[in-house]
């Protein structure tokens, strides 16, 4: 059954935009969160013409206060079937790079991390208690092994992937579905500025659309390319010095986000 009240963080851009309108129809209320509240308003006027009714909440997902408040006190005036926790930034290391800037690593751990937590944890309760409701968290690819240019990144995301897979373990028999979004390539303005091969790249709207698919469906894991998946997979079981090497000749460029814990 689709969801008819959803909550999506990081809507102002990308997944989160597209997933969005994918999601905007008559009778459906969709909560956004974003931190741009122009684009956040575009995305909003897309999903109310679609017929959706929109609340939108301009945050940012590293404040623990203000966005429990905010989802509380919307899960409390309609409770939320569907919450994805897709907001995230990129970081990384320019060719000849050896480390990150410490800050720009805690800044990707604040949003990337803690930021995940402070969505879904005001939830876990309330949809227990309920019996009801699905939980998306939106991986990557990068997360089922590190990658040389982008360490804290891959970080990030493998915890994102290890917390979803525990926490559907414990609640998933108080009836409440959790998902895991292994995402490949999307073209968004996040992977717009990485400067490298990205094979097998899809659309925004595309990823959207098989996001949505998966979560109807009730999958744990919606993974995409799946060739993609599987090599990365694959990469865990062979000698990981063979790896490395293959992954060190590999040329790409991660800008360093300009994003510092405040």
């Amino acid at each position: 059954m689709r969801p008819k009240t959803v909550l999506i963080t990081g809507a102002s851009s990308g997944i989160g935009r597209a997933l969005a309108y994918v999601y905007a129809r008559d009778g459906v209320a969709l909560s956004l969160i974003g931190r741009d509240r122009e684009r956040l308003e575009d995305t909003a006027a897309a999903a109310r013409a679609q017929g959706a009714e929109v609340g939108i909440g301009q945050l940012d997902v590293r404040d623990r206060d203000a966005m429990a408040h905010w989802i509380e006190a919307a899960d409390m005036r309609r409770p939320f079937d569907l919450v994805v926790a897709n907001a995230g930034i990129t970081t990384g290391l320019a060719p000849g790079d050896i480390a990150e800037d410490p800050r720009a690593v805690r800044a990707i751990v604040g949003t990337n991390l803690v930021g995940v937590l402070n969505t879904v944890e005001p939830l876990i309760a309330p949809m227990c208690a309920r019996g009801a409701g699905q939980i998306a968290f939106v991986g990557s690819i990068a997360g089922l092994r590190g990658l040389p240019y982008a360490p804290s990144y891959c970080a990030t995301k493998a915890a994102v992937h290890a917390y979803s897979e525990s926490l559907r373990g414990r609640i998933e028999a108080r009836g409440v579905r959790v998902s895991l979004i292994i995402a490949g390539f999307v073209k968004t303005p996040l992977n717009d500025s990485i400067d490298g091969m990205k094979p097998l790249e899809i659309t925004s709207v595309d990823a959207a659309i098989l996001i949505q698919r998966g979560l109807e469906r009730g999958r744990a894991i919606i993974a995409f390319p799946r060739s993609l998946y599987l090599l990365a997979r694959l990469a865990r079981i062979l000698p990981a010095r063979l790896v490395d090497k293959v992954l060190a000749r590999i040329q790409v460029n991660v800008p360093e986000t300009q994003e510092r814990i405040r």
